[in-house]
Order: structure tokens, then sequence, then C-alpha cells
């Protein structure tokens, strides 16, 4: 049995490796077999499911949002997966392992089971592009034992919008919550664009929303631009006061106003509607009361409609007929008749 070669293997060394490898001969197993399991098991160890996990993700890095530093493309994996699986070598995972390690949420966490299986098929078409013998089936086969899943996913309560007005006609304190919930439903927006708004954002009666700060849109994806209401604007020269590090909604401590503080709100006036409700509450009013487009609609709500292809030649985000919406749902929600709104041109 070789050890290795001078100088790479040094005598005192040599002495040491041979004296373990009469140990393990005088105990009846046989060293070269032993060594080898030992070196198969450490190149099992460089394709773990961890490991290869770890390189696809800095392979999709630059499609992921802000480069995938929220961790939320990992994180169904990190909490879910490889704590159970991490250390078993990718060519040995087949389905019975995904159907075990998935199992206890397949039906508790459905989105979230999906997520890590989409991921997982994901790590797998890494592994086989890298030339490793692995069986690009086995999620599909996965789901196959796992059956339909049997949770219902329920969509966020919306207000409907008849009783939008008397609801905001009720947010009458110029307090950062009250300010906040006000301008997320004159605007349409999301809850974390709202939050994190800068008075350095807001030109006019346009807000610029960073690209990176919008759901869904990864790598140089423009900022988009919501056309603020005269209503709008009045709320946002309330909000002036409370500014602090540039923030228009900072929070009592530091930082600004989180989004369980709107929620919260909601919840001890008795209301089963959430802030985030209001976007579905302005699309619906979009549906019921105006002839607005279909994308202009969508886009009202920072939606990306149509294919890239067509995007690329459209090279309009549709603010003048949105910014005509606006007023008119500003209108409607401080009390104006809501009446069927009809846009100039068609539109």
């Amino acid at each position: 049995m070789g050890l290795g070669g001078y100088p790479t293997l040094g005598l005192a060394e040599a002495r040491k490796v041979a004296q373990r490898w009469r140990e393990v001969a005088a105990g009846g197993r046989d060293p070269i077999k032993e060594r080898e399991a030992e070196e198969r098991a450490a190149r099992r160890e460089d394709i773990s499911l961890a490991i290869i996990t770890a390189d696809a993700f800095e392979a999709r890095k630059a499609e992921l949002k802000g480069d995938g530093t929220a961790g939320r493309w990992l994180s169904p994996l990190n909490i879910h997966v490889l704590p159970k699986l991490g250390r078993v070598p990718v060519t040995d995972l087949d389905q019975r392992d995904i159907r075990d390690t998935l199992a206890p949420i397949w039906h508790t966490k459905a989105d979230t089971a999906r997520k890590a299986m989409n991921r997982l098929s994901i790590v797998m078409k890494h592994a086989a592009a890298l030339g490793l013998d692995v069986d690009l089936q086995a999620t599909d086969k996965a789901k196959a034992l796992l059956g339909k899943s049997r949770h219902v996913p329920k969509n966020i309560p919306a207000m409907a919008w008849a009783d939008v007005p008397s609801f905001y006609a009720s947010l009458e304190e110029p307090t950062p919550t009250h300010l906040a919930m006000r301008l997320l439903i004159l605007t349409g927006v999301r809850s974390k664009p709202l939050r994190l708004i800068r008075l350095e954002q807001i030109e006019g009666d346009v807000w610029t929303i960073p690209g990176e700060s919008m759901k869904g849109r990864k790598g140089q994806t423009p900022d988009f631009r919501v056309p603020l209401s005269i209503e709008a604007q009045r709320v946002i020269d309330l909000a002036k006061p409370h500014v602090r590090n540039g923030f228009l909604f900072p929070n009592s401590q530091k930082g600004v106003i989180s989004d369980m503080t709107l929620s919260r709100h909601m919840e001890r006036r008795g209301l089963e509607a959430r802030p985030h409700g209001f976007r579905t509450s302005l699309r619906t009013w979009l549906a019921e009361a105006t002839d607005a487009p279909h994308e202009v609609a969508e886009t009202m709500l920072g939606h990306t409609v149509d294919s890239g292809v067509v995007r690329a030649y459209r090279r309009t985000d549709f603010l003048e007929q949105r910014a005509k919406l606006s007023e008119r749902w500003a209108d409607y929600v401080t009390g104006g008749a809501g009446q069927v709104v009809k846009l100039a041109g068609g539109v």
C-alpha cells in the first residue's frame, strides 16, 4: 500500500500514516479499501445538495431582485430542505427523499412547499449542467407521490370600493399611520414602497419608486412613476413635519412604520379587510366605474403586462392616462359622486 511520495509526504508524516493503517489492518479491515471509502466520502461531500445549492444560487444571482440579498430565493430550501438533505450527494437524491422532506408542509404551507420544490428542480438541473449524474425527474416524481395539495389559497381580504370613502374620511388624524393609509389608498401601491417613500422620490405631481422596490422587478428594471393627485400631494404635505432621515413615514423609534402597524390599525377597527386589499378595491373600481383599458388599469397597480418583446416596443407607462384616473379616484374617495369615468381619446 503506497502512502504518497516525498516531498509531498514527509518522513515523520509517513510514519504516522503508516502506523494508522497498520492499526486498521490489525483490526481485520482492509486498509486500501478503507482509504478508498474515505476518498469517496470526500468526493461525495463536494457534491452535497448544500454545496450544489450554493453554486446554483451564485449562478442565478444576476436574475434575482437585488442579487438575492433578501434571501427569499434560498429561504424555502434553507428552512425546510437543507437541514435534512443538505449533506446528501445530489447524485443520491431521489423522489422518496424529497417526498419525505416536504410532506410535513405539503398541505399546510403549500406555497412554501411549491417554491422549495421548484428551486430544488433548478438545483438539480444545475447539477446536471455540471456533469453530475442526477435524476432530473426526481422533483416531478416527488410531486406525484405527494399528490395534489389540499391547501386552498385565500385572497387578502379587500374592502368593497363602495365602502372606501367612509373609511378614508375616518383617517382624520395627521399621524404617520393615518397619512400613510391615506396615501396607500390614493395611489394603489404596495405597502413596502409606500412605507419606504422618501422626499427625494417626489417631484411635483410624480412619485418615482426605485425599480428594486417593486415586487417581482429584477436587474435593471426601470423605476416606476406614480401620478399624484391633488389630494395625494396634500397628504404628502401633511406628512412632511414627520420626516426623519428623509423618510416620510418614520416610526416612533427608528426606521419606518411597519406593515403590521397598518394592518393592526384596521384590526382595531374591527375590519376584516387589510391594507393590501385596497389595491383590489382600486382595481375593481377601475373595472366597474371606468372604461380604462386593461393595460392602463393594470399599470395603475404596477403590474407588468404583455411580453418583454411587446414592452420593448411599447415604451410608455401611460402616465397621462393614469394621472386622470388617479384624480378621479381621489375625487371619489374624498366624497365625489363616483360616476362612470370616460377618458378622452377612448383611453
